[in-house]
């Protein structure tokens, strides 16, 4: 019998790829999920494009906020309302192989895992692949994932009756909040790698300025300094070790395909 999975989504102005992700969620072999979508105020036409999925497949459940809030929070609601034994998370714009779910449950039970991420690859705005594959270390315990976010966001998953209903600190900055996730769930439950390429990340033509690089070292520093309540030296000394194994990532994690674009 199969253990439903609670896939939590937060979305904003998403409309342009949001019908290619929840696609890829209905053609799981895995049947037995619930889609979370909360809506944080999109302005575009996202919230009807994903009712009228919502009216079609009784699976999938919108949840508009009110105000917009940030991913902190969208990702809290739609936590707050999972059922499911495991929790997934995929963003509105990444996407899933139809065996995504199925692969990635049997890998957690014939070896008794409670969390786990995939290898995942890049696609462009257009999906078409960038030929570029993200890996990871096999396991990755407190002390690894303190270092740096190993886990992509989109190939995440882990069993809530271990972890726990886990929320985040809605003060964390969106580009941190799932780090926020993990750094919490790594407490209860080391986190293990399936070597298999199971998500496709998408990659948007955003160019980071200066002024937008420093406030992504600065949301680490804040993650560290009030999600964790570790000191500002603490703090300080991760966000440093942080930029440090990022780099290795780039390095030793990014692998060429065949398939480069």
């Amino acid at each position: 019998m199969q253990e439903k999975v609670s896939v939590i989504m937060p979305n904003y102005n998403g409309e342009k790829f949001i019908a290619e992700t929840i696609e890829s969620v209905l053609v799981q072999t895995y049947t037995d999920w619930e889609l979370l979508v909360v809506d944080d105020c999109s302005t575009d036409g996202s919230a009807e494009l994903i009712r009228s999925y919502a009216q079609r497949d009784g699976r999938i459940k919108l949840f508009v906020q009110e105000k917009n809030l940030g991913a902190a929070a969208a990702r809290n609601r739609a936590l707050g309302e999972a059922i499911g034994k495991w929790i997934a998370f995929l963003d509105s714009d990444d996407v899933w192989y139809p065996q995504k779910l199925e692969r990635q449950i049997s890998f957690m039970n014939q070896n008794g895992y409670a969390f786990s991420y995939t290898r995942y690859e890049q696609i462009d705005e257009n999906s078409k692949p960038l030929g570029v594959e993200i890996t990871g270390p096999k396991a990755v315990g407190k002390r690894k994932m303190f270092r740096y976010c190993y886990p992509g966001c989109l190939t995440v998953m882990y069993d809530a009756t271990v972890v726990g209903r886990l929320q985040i600190d809605e003060r964390i900055g969106n580009g941190e909040n799932d780090y926020a996730l993990w750094l919490k769930a790594v407490k209860k439950a080391e986190c293990h790698y399936l070597g298999e390429t199971l998500a496709k990340y998408r990659v948007r033509r955003v160019s980071l300025s200066h002024g937008k690089k420093l406030r992504l070292v600065k949301n680490h520093y804040y993650l560290m300094r009030y999600s964790e309540n570790r000191g500002r030296i603490a703090s300080f000394y991760y966000m440093t070790i942080h930029l440090f194994y990022g780099a290795l990532k780039k390095i030793f994690m990014r692998k060429r395909t065949k398939g480069e674009g």
